[in-house]
């Protein structure tokens, strides 16, 4: 076995990979049903997804916002339209 093998081996079962991978699942919007595996070498769920849609109109951002399940699962929750306005206006008036 190589060494590079065995190190893999080694990260995703030795005694520091103590915590298991996440199940997200994710309601509304593009992403609806869509279930993701999170790895728990890439740590925790973020709180907020941005998903952003490229096509040959103007570009479609969807924000899904984390309710946590469990400490291996959660749900992304389409973030409505008029929060997602508000928060860029906040943001830009910020500037």
């Amino acid at each position: 076995m190589s060494e590079e093998v065995r190190e893999l081996s080694e990260d995703q079962t030795g005694a520091d990979a103590g915590t298991q991978d996440a199940v997200l699942l994710f309601v509304g919007g593009p992403l609806d049903g869509r279930v993701e595996i999170r790895e728990a070498r890439h740590g925790e769920p973020l709180p907020t997804i941005t998903h952003v849609h490229l096509h040959g109109g103007p570009k479609v951002v969807h924000r899904y916002d984390l309710t946590p399940l469990g400490p291996q699962a959660g749900v992304y929750h389409l973030r409505p339209r008029q929060a997602v306005r508000d928060q860029v206006r906040d943001e830009s008036v910020a500037d």
